[in-house]
Order: structure tokens, then C-alpha cells, then sequence
């Protein structure tokens, strides 16, 4: 890695977490200096703009928890198995999400959808890839019995994103991690009712 290769890399690692916590609008060029210690022309430098930035501060956030679900998905066949990974992940990692200040994928979508569409872009299709890569789990498990034939892939990769986002939103505003539990539970039993 090359010394501007690094500068960059550690700008997006350090930017990353108050970009999740503050927002795009709420994150100023003063936050980013003080944290970096770096000059704004040093930022400048190294990023075309603010936009820049923010879009691989997204991209670094999305990347840690897309990281830590296919380390968990790898070798396995059941797609049962493949959906329980979500579930055990938000399960066990919720505290350390809400810490980093909370889902990527929910801030920037509420922070960025009518301001920022490169943001909103990026959200759009991260949401886009997660609901396509349930879908296909649930399609397979149709195609080898393993679900039962009158299970809906699109309807319940709507239900599984719908429920795992909503409960994050509502653990971390009410600051209760009872909500997320109870909807990764339904979740359990969802998959239990499709299961042949």
C-alpha cells in the first residue's frame, strides 16, 4: 500500500463510525479534522468532496457487517442454516452495532433519502442485494424441498429484512434489546413454518 493508499484508508476507518452516528448532515469538516488530526486540505487531498467521503464511510460500515455474516455463511449448504446466520448475527452483535452507532444501512437511509442520492443510491442498492440474496437462500431451499412449494421467496425476504432493520430501529430508540429479540424470534419461527 502506497502512502496516499493508507492516508485514505485510515481517513475512512477514523470518518466511518461519526458518519454512522451523526449522519452525513450532521458530520462537519471540523469533526473529520479533529478526528484524523489532519488538515482539511489533507481530507480535500484525498477525497474529492464531502459526498466522496461519506459514500466510502458507507461503504466501510456495510462492509464490516456484510464481513461478519459471509465469515459465519461460509460452507454452508442448508439454506436453512444460511438464514439462521442472520439471525444469530444481529443476535450477538447488536451491542457493538448500536455502539458504532447503529445499523449503516438504516441511519443512512433516514438520513439520506430525500438530501443525498448518492448516499440514498448506495443504501438502495445494499438493500436491493440483501433482499435478492434472501430471496435466492429461500428459492433454492424451495427448488430442493427443503421448504415447502407455497413459500414465497419475495414475500419472505420482505418479512426477514423488514423485521431484522425494524427491530434494530426500535432496541436502539427505545434502548431495549427485548424488540429486536422478539422479531429475530418471529423470524426462527417463520423459517420453521416454511421448513419441510
Amino acid at each position: 500500500m502506497t502512502k496516499a493508499e493508507r492516508t485514505r484508508k485510515f481517513i475512512i476507518e477514523t470518518t466511518a463510525p461519526i458518519f454512522n452516528s451523526k449522519g452525513y448532515e450532521g458530520t462537519s469538516i471540523s469533526d473529520i479534522t479533529a478526528a484524523t488530526k489532519l488538515t482539511k486540505g489533507s481530507i480535500y487531498g484525498n477525497f474529492k468532496d464531502k459526498n466522496e467521503l461519506a459514500a466510502a464511510a458507507f461503504d466501510y460500515n456495510l462492509e464490516k457487517i456484510r464481513n461478519g455474516i459471509v465469515s459465519r455463511s461460509l460452507g454452508l449448504k442448508d439454506p436453512t442454516e444460511q438464514l439462521l446466520v442472520y439471525v444469530d448475527f444481529y443476535a450477538e452483535v447488536f451491542e457493538k452495532v448500536v455502539f458504532a452507532g447503529g445499523c449503516p444501512i438504516l441511519n443512512t437511509a433516514t438520513d439520506c433519502d430525500d438530501s443525498n442520492p448518492i448516499l440514498y443510491q448506495r443504501v438502495r442498492s445494499a438493500l436491493v442485494e440483501w433482499h435478492r440474496h434472501v430471496e435466492s437462500v429461500v428459492e433454492y431451499g424451495v427448488k430442493k424441498s427443503f421448504f415447502t412449494s407455497e413459500t414465497n421467496p419475495g414475500e419472505f425476504a420482505d418479512n426477514f429484512l423488514s423485521l431484522i432493520e425494524g427491530g434494530v430501529l426500535l432496541s436502539k430508540t427505545l434502548n431495549n434489546k427485548r424488540h429486536l429479540m422478539s422479531n429475530l424470534n418471529l423470524i426462527r419461527k417463520m423459517i420453521q413454518e416454511i421448513t419441510n
